[in-house]
């Protein structure tokens, strides 16, 4: 089931006397963090944001009612949670949180390669983690391997290249 609020980063300290935090984004950039107008604790309130920017690899966010570098110090340690109604993905991106725990079965047989544990960042493409039994696999997200998300039906339909889930040498 698809959570409403996804975790989007973890506030790593103040920035600047102004009350400006540091934010290490858990989301595919800072750049797409700071496009939000909004986040929640973890309790659900609002922290409307007032401004935001991206600076190197972290964001940069000025909160509304935080305007000293005392008071931003008291969020340091926090995580930020997005809604997932507030972000706008493009077609055929989707929320990591929502593909871990998908099934993951041959696009041709339904044969049960295992379920999808973790979602790894390579830079060229990403990689699924598949786990069965115990053991993990790597698939390739790439459009021979990776047929089909299905993520109301909890499913990704794959193609495998040959060696991933047979012991061939």
């Amino acid at each position: 089931m698809k959570k409403q609020y996804i975790e989007a980063g973890k506030i790593t300290g103040t920035h600047g006397l102004k009350g400006e935090v540091r934010i290490d984004p858990w989301c595919d950039s800072a750049a797409f963090l700071c496009r939000l107008k909004r986040l929640y604790d973890k309790d659900g309130k609002e922290m409307k944001i007032v401004r935001a920017r991206p600076h190197k690899n972290i964001a940069v966010v000025q909160f509304e009612d935080i305007t000293k570098v005392e008071q931003a110090d008291l969020l340091r340690g926090k995580i930020v949670f997005l809604n997932r109604d507030d972000a706008r993905l493009p077609k055929g991106v989707n929320f990591i949180q929502d593909l871990l725990g998908l099934r993951v079965e041959d696009a041709d047989s339904g044969e049960y390669y295992g379920e999808l544990t973790e979602v790894l960042k390579t830079g060229a493409n990403d990689v699924y983690q598949v786990t069965k039994d115990g053991r993990d696999y790597l698939v390739p997200v790439i459009p021979d391997v990776v047929i089909e998300k299905d993520i109301d039906g909890g499913v990704v339909r794959i193609r495998p290249l040959k060696g991933i889930f047979d012991d061939e040498d």
